[in-house]
């Protein structure tokens, strides 16, 4: 249950951040994984989309990217989000990856898209 709670909490946040202060606030320097590293990157995702019908408004791929990567690195898991893109006709994504695997959506967006930014990469994190 509290696991529900920190996305909702992190769902919320995203929100505020981005209208107060910008894409650079939701962006903010990655933390290091901690907590407990016993939790599977799947239970995450899964509660992921057990919550998503309850927040109030439509959840981008980028907020769920971003929140799906942050709580997972809350539990010990060093996720990190991708931003992908296809120059013509433009199409953008972003998604999360652990140790180069798709763990919140489908696998053909890796193989498809260029990579435009990889956030929280475990080599940027200090």
């Amino acid at each position: 249950m509290m696991l529900y709670a920190r996305i909702l909490w992190e769902l919320a946040r995203f929100d505020i951040l981005l209208r107060c202060r910008g894409l650079r606030a939701v962006r903010d320097p990655c933390r290091r994984a901690r907590g407990d590293p016993e939790i599977a990157p799947e239970v995450v995702r899964d509660a992921f989309r057990a919550v998503a019908p309850l927040y109030w408004k439509p959840i981008r791929c980028l907020q769920r990217s971003i929140v799906t990567a942050r709580v997972m690195r809350r539990h010990g898991i060093p996720a990190e989000v991708v931003i992908g893109y296809r120059p013509s006709p433009f199409f953008s994504h972003a998604w999360v990856e652990v140790a180069g695997r798709v763990v919140n959506d489908s696998p053909a967006y890796q193989r498809r898209l260029h990579v435009l930014e990889r956030l929280w990469a475990e080599e940027t994190c200090n």
